[in-house]
């Protein structure tokens, strides 16, 4: 069974809540670490098990700054989604920091629990059989379970082993979840000892334990929910058989102690997870990308034959609210002044391609600057795996369909952008441009049509090289069509820590068809050596001067005002996020919503 890997051996705890309460470690808690223990004793249970004499008393955060990514041992506990805490745990002598989720069922042995809720839980499938959303199978299970099981306020005899993951100390002794295990053993509060079909005794701790794996097991997507859960949590990586890996936006690349021992319980997980998605997976269809409830893309590939370190799959997990232009900036990602020339391009409906490597922020950015469009405008987005998060009312979301075994017909993003231009949008998102959608796009772009869509190239020459190649084959003539490419990436900077970076934003200007040549320039760009922004655009901006400050009712002479507009914008941003401390995504739309309709922005 999968199991939690600790780094240290976990010191027993035979105390019962009272007396953790009224310890001397609970005294020497930050207040509010104190408070979190307080309100979940399976926190207050797991400090107790830390080896504190060692690591010292983790520092508790109810949200993380992007500046605690400079600690380079970091003891840190957090709270995330669903009563789940994380201690990211201090390991000096190794690459990468510890991850461990502290999860209400951490302190007790469901494996003398579960089997009778399992059985109990069978006289009720019919309570089941209607239900459609994810919402309804909660709320049922919580019903049902409230049902079954009788809350008894007698102490429980607190320190049984976790069962569901089991733990395994730094002796590498397994922890395999029964009675007797490194925390003490269950004698009379088994719930067995109820006899029959009768109610299930258990004490608040343990109903509450039972009600959480059960929504884990039933609803969710299993030992990955607790990641899932985490806002900080962008990917998370199984490379086989061992612990798994996530990507996480303070601390980069991190370790879980969360841990899959064998390749049959990797592969039955994996089946399990592909089946719930509808998508299963099998030795005759080895490779399946689907989604997730929550939105979460994730790609399986099944088998030894074909991965030979095993079944792995890797999510990419989706973004809750999406990250608003404000946090970019604040992330040194672009700066006010490049969202203000942003929010002129869009809001006159240009044509716009962001360009990156994989996992650069490519969808996180189109996101962002999506508040900068009209309100009013009909948008059709288009995407293989729905991503994109667009905040206007008249939004048409399109997703691609495969055909399942010869049934139904397979609808292509091609056929959905030819779909799309018969809706009359004002502007069209694709997801990400491969193939032939590309051409279409650019007849769309010649019809009038607004077109935003994401596009795998790490400059702008390489992006004007694959537009124009196959399969892609847009004609060379149509290119300039095209009026502003953001090229963005992950990047090492100057004191050695990684971050994203807008490298350039450039407009596409034409195409010379005797040179067979393409010019464009740069309105900013990155310094790498500084990591500054530079504006070579400035006063010297093709976009601006000769396409948007018209479209503004701007005469010849005064075509310059428009980088007036621009700086006045851009002053207007950096008050919102650095005065007013707006800075989420929604916030940020009704703000922008209510200066347009005075006038002020």
């Amino acid at each position: 069974m999968p199991e939690l890997l600790l780094p240290f051996e976990p010191i027993a705890v035979t105390e019962s809540t009272e007396e953790l309460l009224a310890g001397g470690l609970y005294a020497m808690l930050p207040e509010d670490l104190q408070a979190a223990a307080r309100e979940n004793t399976y926190l207050l249970e797991y400090l107790h098990m830390l080896p504190i004499e060692e690591i010292g008393v983790p520092k508790f955060h109810k949200k993380l700054a992007r500046s605690l990514s400079d600690e380079k041992n970091p003891n840190i506990i957090y709270p995330t989604q669903g009563g789940v805490f994380v201690h990211l745990y201090p390991m000096p002598h190794n690459d990468r920091h510890l991850y461990i989720p502290i999860e209400p069922i951490l302190t007790i042995n469901m494996d003398t629990i579960m089997p009778r809720i399992e059985e109990r839980l069978l006289d009720y499938t019919k309570e089941f059989d209607s239900l459609q959303t994810d919402d309804e199978m909660k709320q049922a299970f919580i019903t049902v379970l409230d049902k079954m099981c009788k809350v008894k306020h007698k102490k429980r005899i607190n320190g049984s082993n976790g069962g569901s993951p089991a733990v395994n100390g730094s002796n590498g002794s397994a922890g395999n979840g029964k009675s007797g295990g490194f925390m003490g053993k269950l004698t009379s509060m088994m719930p067995g000892k109820n006899g029959g079909s009768g109610t299930i005794e258990l004490t608040p701790e343990e109903l509450a334990a039972v009600k959480y794996l059960t929504l884990r097991e039933k609803v969710g997507v299993g030992l990955l929910d607790p990641l899932l859960g985490d806002i900080y949590v962008e990917d998370v990586s199984c490379s086989g058989i061992g612990q798994i890996f996530i990507e996480h936006k303070i601390f980069k690349s991190v370790i879980t102690a969360i841990n899959i021992p064998t390749m049959e319980e990797l592969d039955d997980f994996a089946r399990r997870m592909s089946e719930r998605m509808r998508r299963p997976v099998t030795l005759n269809e080895p490779i399946q990308d689907a989604t997730l409830p929550d939105g979460s893309r994730i790609n399986i590939v099944y088998g030894e034959d074909v991965s030979r370190r095993g079944t792995n799959f890797t999510i990419r997990r989706a973004m809750g609210t999406p990250t608003s232009i404000m946090e970019i900036c604040g992330f040194g990602t672009m700066t006010y002044q490049m969202a203000a020339y942003l929010s002129l391009v869009l809001e006159e409906n240009m044509n716009v391609f962001v360009a990156g490597e994989t996992a650069s922020g490519k969808t996180t950015t189109i996101n962002a600057i999506s508040v900068f469009m009209p309100p009013t405008i009909k948008i059709v987005s288009i995407e293989d795996t729905p991503e994109l998060v667009i905040p206007h009312k008249n939004w048409l979301r399109e997703v691609s369909r495969e055909s399942k075994d010869g049934k139904g017909a397979q609808v292509g993003m091609f056929d959905l952008l030819r779909a799309a231009l018969r809706q009359r949008p004002n502007m069209i998102i694709i997801g990400e441009i491969r193939g032939a959608e590309g051409l279409i796009a650019f007849q769309a772009m010649q019809t009038g049509h607004g077109v935003m869509a994401t596009f795998h190239a790490s400059s702008v020459e390489k992006l004007i090289q694959r537009l124009t190649g196959d399969p892609i084959n847009v004609p060379k003539n149509y290119v300039d069509c095209l009026n502003c490419v953001i090229i963005q990436s992950a990047v090492k900077l100057p004191n050695g820590k990684e971050a994203r970076r807008v490298l350039s934003i450039s407009e596409i200007i034409g195409y010379d068809s005797v040179s067979q040549s393409f010019s464009f320039i740069h309105s900013f760009q990155w310094n790498q050596a500084k990591d500054e922004f530079e504006f070579p655009g400035h006063m010297n901006s093709f976009l601006l001067e000769e396409k948007i400050a018209p479209m503004r009712g701007l005469p010849p002479e005064k075509k310059r005002n428009i980088y007036n507009e621009m700086n006045r914008r851009a002053r207007i941003l950096e008050r919102l996020h650095k005065e007013k401390g707006v800075t989420d995504f929604y916030e940020l739309l009704d703000v922008l919503s209510t200066a347009r309709k005075e006038g002020v922005f």
